[in-house]
């Protein structure tokens, strides 16, 4: 089945670094990889970025986004929230979390809360889903629930008619550019070298989404300790351009 027009637009907005999220502020460690010298070349930043799809944006972000996802479908809040607790649980550095929920809150301003206000519902459908997104910007914004960012993306793209797996493969592929701009920003990639590493990982994107994008919240987990001493780490560093 097609996407719709309209959810096709969504997806193109939720992956553009144009949406005023934050996302160019966060490096998720890795401006603290290339701080300690860890990354020399494009295969180095390949095979990290590879590390964090398999083992963290897979088994962690896109069972968070699948399962927001089938809860904002299913119209189930107490659901959603279980899965925004779960994240916020097994995302370990305090940097991470800061990155993720500030994020989170800036979309349900800019995709849930902002563009609900001001329009009736044509019927009681839209009635029941703008209902829904009401209550999970109100429940962020009250500070009821972390509102991690991939559990707004599964709200809003279910909201917008956007399919579970194409979510998660705009999540995860959005995800993997910001990375790759912070590495150009931080002024060791040129634009050639970039693209070539996000060609090389645009199969393993596909393959975790696929892989995960059916698992139930209590399988998610995340399993970066390198990355999340990085993180950690980067707290405390002396120089830092990114606030992840």
């Amino acid at each position: 089945m097609e996407t719709e027009p309209g959810a096709f637009l969504t997806a193109l907005r939720l992956g553009d670094s144009f949406l005023p999220v934050g996302g160019y502020t966060a490096s998720y460690g890795l401006e603290q990889y290339i701080n300690e010298d860890r990354i020399e070349d494009g295969d180095d930043l390949r095979a990290l970025l590879a590390a964090y799809l398999r083992r963290v944006v897979g088994p962690c972000e896109t069972v968070a986004l699948a399962n927001a996802h089938a809860a904002a479908r299913a119209g189930d809040l107490d659901r959603l929230l279980a899965v925004d607790e779960r994240l916020h649980a097994v995302t370990m550095p305090r940097e991470f979390r800061e990155s993720s929920t500030k994020a989170g809150a800036k979309l349900c301003e800019v995709l849930l809360a902002g563009e609900l206000e001001g329009g009736e519902p044509d019927d009681e459908a839209d009635a029941d889903r703008e209902g829904f997104a009401t209550a999970v910007a109100d429940a962020v914004d009250r500070d009821e629930t972390p509102g991690h960012y991939p559990v707004v993306f599964g709200v809003v793209a279910a909201d917008r008619g956007l399919p579970r797996l194409e979510a998660c493969l705009t999540h995860a592929y959005s995800f993997v550019t910001g990375l790759l701009g912070a590495a150009q920003r931080l002024g060791r990639f040129g634009h050639t070298e970039i693209q070539t590493v996000l060609a090389d990982l645009e199969p393993v994107i596909e393959a975790v989404c696929e892989r995960h994008v059916d698992d139930d919240v209590a399988a998610m987990t995340s399993f970066a300790p390198l990355a999340e001493i990085m993180g950690m780490r980067h707290e405390r560093a002396g120089r830092r351009l990114f606030m992840s």
